[in-house]
């Protein structure tokens, strides 16, 4: 039998709620320049997603740059809450590097 969903009343610190969906928070223990880097690229992706959408062009470039941040940030993926230090240091690393990548 599969575990109960934990609320967010349980778990406040994991999930926040908009407009009655429940979303994953990013890992309150990223380092601030980590968390920097990964919501630039994050909102970078956003912007191309848009732009490459209104120009009727594909946007998988840029959903690559979105999914790629929010797997960094926790957002996505194996719950931040489930890995440990070296497993979630490993996320958001390979996450960056990958992003950076794409700028190249």
């Amino acid at each position: 039998m599969a575990e109960p969903t934990p609320t967010t009343e349980e778990h406040p610190d994991r999930w926040l709620v908009v407009n009655g969906r429940r979303w994953r928070r990013q890992d309150p223990d990223l380092p601030p320049e980590v968390a920097e880097r990964l919501l630039s690229h994050l909102g970078r992706g956003r912007s191309g997603v848009r732009a490459a959408t209104r120009a009727g062009e594909d946007p998988a470039r840029s959903r690559r740059r979105v999914d790629l941040a929010k797997h960094g940030l926790g957002e996505r993926g194996t719950a931040w809450w489930e890995q440990d230090a070296p497993e979630r240091r490993r996320r958001w690393e390979e996450a960056l590097t990958d992003l950076d990548r794409l700028d190249d």
